[in-house]
């Protein structure tokens, strides 16, 4: 009798056993706030929603790996907050996610974001890794959480006036920039550049990165009559820059940017306009198809998200990796513990061998620069 009854207790005390079993898993598991932030509204939404959708596929990724930090199994969660690419909004979205405690932050998208945005991190020890931003003044502060994962304005700029006046044999040029810290910062090292090159610079003008008219500062540069015009600004004013620029008989006049412009979108932005065969841009990294795992990379991208490709989807996708692989060695996703073990990354990404200077740049980035065929960009080196 005794014998029976305790054979019928064994599937309840076994189903039991389970049941605490499955709690325990359940409590073992901890979820991990990464954050992404940038603009998805306004001119520029489709650059930050790629970068956005960067760390949505390294998120992604890093689930279906079952990671364990710290005896606890993770779930990697975005938490995606919108900039509009306005300084007073970025600062504002900083505080926001230093409250929600996210664990760390890809972003933000443009310079004069993420200098400001910067300083909030660095308050409240959360580290935070541009994809994209790109003047050098983003880590002279020496911020221990400041990290960019792409070339600086300094090799960008430079870049490009030494292929104008190396390769295009430019002698003169006009100079245009929107007043953000981005354009401002290109134009500048391009300028000084072309400048030590002999280029001369006949025209120096500047409008704003919600602009849309450009026929007053561009009839003022063809008297001019320069050889090429430098853009310190984003795609969607270059798009109708260039269109304008046809309109005005300057349709065979070089053009010249940052990284900013130089997406896939700009073909679009500007109509097709013939103009825009005359364009070389310059972006910090490799193209696509020099990235070790570059074109496997995009297929699973285009796969996800059909159409949305731009610019900076790898870099973002390796700062979220570059974020976790720091929590790995340190065996901690607090913060505090592993924003020292950023520093010392030796990580082969995407994009990439990412490792850091102390001012977290990178310690050898490199510069694609591009032009346009057929509607399509095309790297040329």
């Amino acid at each position: 009798m005794l014998s029976s009854r305790l054979r019928t207790l064994q599937p309840v005390a076994a189903a039991a056993l389970a049941l605490v079993a499955t709690a325990a898993t359940a409590q073992d598991v901890q979820t991990v706030k990464i954050a992404h932030a940038g603009p998805v509204s306004g001119g520029i939404a489709h650059i930050g929603k790629d970068t956005e959708n960067g760390v949505r596929l390294a998120l992604d990724d890093l689930n279906a790996q079952n990671l364990v930090i710290g005896g606890k199994k993770i779930k990697f969660e975005i938490v995606a907050e919108d900039d509009a690419g306005d300084p007073r909004q970025a600062t504002a979205v900083a505080q926001k996610l230093c409250d929600q405690k996210v664990a760390g932050v890809v972003g933000h998208l443009q310079s004069g974001t993420s200098i400001p945005a910067s300083a909030v991190y660095a308050k409240c020890d959360v580290p935070h890794i541009t994809a994209a931003a790109t003047n050098p003044d983003l880590t002279k502060p020496g911020h221990k959480t400041t990290y960019r994962l792409i070339a600086n304005d300094n090799a960008l700029g430079a870049a490009l006036a030494l292929f104008s006046a190396d390769h295009l044999k430019i002698k003169t040029v006009a100079v245009i920039d929107d007043r953000t810290a981005y354009g401002q910062g290109v134009a500048s090292v391009f300028k000084a550049t072309a400048q030590q090159k002999g280029i001369k610079v006949v025209a120096e003008e500047f409008t704003h990165d919600k602009a849309t008219d450009f026929m007053a500062i561009l009839t003022s540069i063809r008297n001019k009559k320069p050889d090429a015009i430098f853009y310190g600004g984003l795609d969607a004013q270059a798009g109708p820059m260039l269109r304008q620029m046809e309109q005005l008989g300057l349709g065979n006049v070089k053009f010249f940017g940052g990284d900013a412009l130089c997406t896939e979108k700009l073909p679009e932005l500007s109509g097709k306009t013939p103009a825009l065969k005359n364009v070389t841009c310059a972006t910090g990294g490799a193209s696509i198809a020099k990235m070790q795992g570059g074109a496997a990379w995009k297929q699973r991208y285009d796969a996800k998200f059909p159409g949305q490709f731009q610019i900076y989807s790898p870099y973002a996708y390796d700062a979220a990796m570059v974020l976790v692989d720091a929590m790995k060695r340190a065996n901690s996703v607090d913060p505090k513990v592993y924003i020292p073990f950023i520093g010392k990354t030796d990580y082969r990404g995407v994009t990439a061998h990412i490792a850091f200077t102390p001012k977290g740049e990178l310690t050898t980035p490199a510069v694609t620069l591009y032009t346009f065929q057929d509607g399509s960009r095309v790297a040329l080196n």
